[in-house]
């Protein structure tokens, strides 16, 4: 009698909560009848809410362990916003903190961005020089235990928080592969992440690199500080750059919307759309390329997310740049977060990303315009035997113009040192170390050479 008693009063608590905010909603819009109101609240779930009492209440007696009220409500919390779709989610106090702390750059744990695939932690990227990174993690790595303990079954909230931990401790993540025949392991030490959202230097005289490993609130800035340190180390204004979105899970909308800005003369950048008016925007360039109209090559894959396809599609739909590599993630909506009086805040999907000329990024991704399939470039060894040339025959004509030779090896010299002086981030030689930075260069070279003709 006693269980039904309180089943019937948790009940009615539900119901006059559900009217009470329905009326509230009803009243803040003036324009909506009252009888639309009533309606409405003729139609309240009345049997899924007894159901949900009826199962809260098994739990409460029956459960082998006593469980509090407050961890059981947050649970269903958390369960009703992760049915809706991978990244809404409840963020509890610490949890919103971390959120925080990451959009400025600076946090703790392995420095990977994930996600959830059929009950599983799926790694959308490793994030540049982090544990994770330089342990070997990969984009598209599914991590199936934690330690010793299965990931199958934890929410992606506790998933995180496992991985999470003071700088100097280990965790052993167990992964599997695509192509890989047994499962992986790779112990990380955890570490205080400082992530550099921007990267820069010459890949050779005229052309530059710009790396962009996530989207902060300071890459924009970032951007145009390394663009004006390549003219400067170049001595003269560039012909083109290379911009490496790869394995970027993206970040702040308006860090995306700088980035694309700088490029970008005029025109729409990105647009979204939800259901209420708010969740509406529109993003417009402001004059001026820091290029001055130099071509862009960007590469992508398919770690490239979010604020990444953002940019991509931006330039691609602006004919600003030719994108290359492979087809990116397809992370096409908004996150709000939204504050609770507790603390705590809700992640909520509210709208979706459009490209300028209207695409939805959303579970499609950006269609590169060279498509790139994964190889590795390895080099010849050299012949042993060099084959003969027209310079090698007896009696050869001279070539006839006058420059000098030595001068013209001279500057070829001083091209490779000014390679090799700026190739810390991909090794000395790009051509085995880096197929699409490679094939990124070729035909960035390929456009501007076009482009004076």
């Amino acid at each position: 009698m006693r269980k039904k008693t309180n089943i019937l009063i948790l009940l009615l608590g539900f119901c006059l909560g559900a009217m009470v905010s329905l009326c509230s909603s009803v009243l803040a819009e003036k324009d909506s009848p009252l009888s639309a109101g009533v309606e409405d609240a003729q139609t309240l779930p009345f049997e899924e809410l007894r159901t949900f009492t009826e199962i809260f209440g098994r739990i409460k007696q029956d459960y082998v362990e006593q469980v509090s009220d407050k961890k059981l409500l947050e649970d269903a919390i958390r369960g009703m916003l992760s049915g809706l779709d991978p990244h809404s989610a409840y963020l509890a106090s610490e949890e919103y903190k971390e959120l925080q702390e990451g959009t400025t750059g600076q946090f703790g744990g392995l420095g990977i961005e994930v996600g959830m695939e059929n009950g599983f932690v799926k790694v959308v990227s490793p994030i540049d020089d982090t544990p994770a990174h330089k342990a070997g993690i990969k984009a598209g790595d599914l991590i199936v235990r934690l330690d010793d303990k299965p990931v199958k079954g934890m929410s992606l909230a506790e998933a995180v928080k496992m991985m999470r931990g003071e700088p100097g401790s280990k965790i052993v993540l167990t992964v599997v592969r695509e192509g890989a025949e047994a499962p992986l392991k790779f112990e990380i030490t955890r570490d205080i992440i400082k992530v550099k959202s921007v990267k820069s230097r010459l890949l050779e005289k005229n052309y530059g690199y710009v790396r962009i490993s996530s989207f902060q609130s300071g890459t924009g800035e970032g951007l145009l500080e390394a663009i004006a340190e390549l003219k400067k180390e170049n001595d003269s204004p560039l012909k083109g750059i290379v911009l490496d979105l790869r394995n970027n899970p993206g970040g702040v909308l308006n860090a995306a919307v700088d980035v694309s800005d700088a490029f970008i003369e005029s025109g729409l950048i990105v647009y979204t759309e939800g259901r209420i008016k708010n969740s509406e925007m529109r993003f417009n360039a402001t004059p001026d390329d820091v290029l001055n109209g130099a071509p862009i090559v960007v590469l992508i894959n398919g770690g490239s997310a979010s604020a990444s396809e953002i940019v991509a599609g931006a330039l691609q739909d602006h004919k600003r740049a030719i994108i290359m590599g492979e087809k990116s993630f397809g992370k096409g909506s908004v996150q709000t977060i939204l504050p609770t009086s507790n603390g705590a805040a809700v992640k909520l999907t509210t709208a979706r990303y459009f490209t300028p000329s209207g695409r939805s990024i959303q579970a499609e991704g950006i269609e590169p315009d060279v498509t790139l399939a994964r190889v590795k470039l390895e080099a010849l060894e050299k012949a042993q035997v060099e084959g003969i040339k027209e310079a090698d025959l007896s009696g050869h004509l001279t070539n006839g113009n006058k420059q000098d030779k030595k001068s013209e090896d001279d500057g070829k010299d001083d091209e490779k040192e000014t390679l090799d002086k700026n190739s810390d981030e991909t090794g000395p030689d790009i051509d085995v170390r880096d197929y699409p930075l490679h094939e990124a260069l070729n035909l960035l070279k390929g456009v501007s050479i076009w482009k004076t003709k």
